[in-house]
């Protein structure tokens, strides 16, 4: 008699640093959640721009590190928009448009991801190529490697990549 063990759990890779990319990423892990499964999201590359810090953090780094950081977007609220971004206009009216339809917010999807449990996991390779440190992503986020995403998948009976 053999026993098959159930793979129940969600991973996701989110690889775009796009707002509606982020939110649906977060809006998808908050309901598998809700329903009692364990999710683990795993950001790599410009995914890693959503969990950075608004603010700047003093922290040691070269030149091409530095640049890097002053080129990309510092945290949820200065991500654009996929599709009609429209000079940077897109990405206000959208958060406009959830606020009035009483959709949460991605900085409330964040937090209410961290809130009940969901792995939020940033690609150590990714921070390296990127020269980002552990100090300027927000609390609550895992550092792990390629390595524990694929082991968390491994379990996993939905696997996505935004």
């Amino acid at each position: 008699m053999h026993t098959f063990e159930t793979k129940d759990n969600k991973t996701m890779v989110v690889f775009s640093g796009d707002l509606d990319r982020a939110i649906a990423s977060f809006i998808i892990a908050n309901g598998a959640a809700s329903m009692g499964k364990k999710v683990t999201m795993f950001f790599t590359f410009w995914g890693l721009n959503i969990l950075r810090k608004p603010d700047k953090v003093k922290v040691q780094k070269g030149f091409m590190d530095k640049m890097f950081g002053m080129m990309m977007p510092r945290g949820s609220k200065k991500l654009k928009l996929s599709n009609m971004n429209m000079m940077g206009m897109g990405a206000p009216m959208i958060r406009k448009v959830m606020k009035n339809k009483n959709v949460s917010s991605l900085e409330e999807l964040i937090m209410a991801a961290i809130n009940s449990g969901i792995e939020i996991v940033a690609c150590q390779m990714s921070m390296d190529v990127m020269g980002f440190r552990k100090e300027e992503l927000i609390d609550g986020v895992k550092i792990g490697g390629v390595g524990y995403y694929l082991s968390e998948a491994e379990d996993s009976n939905v696997n996505l990549f935004i």
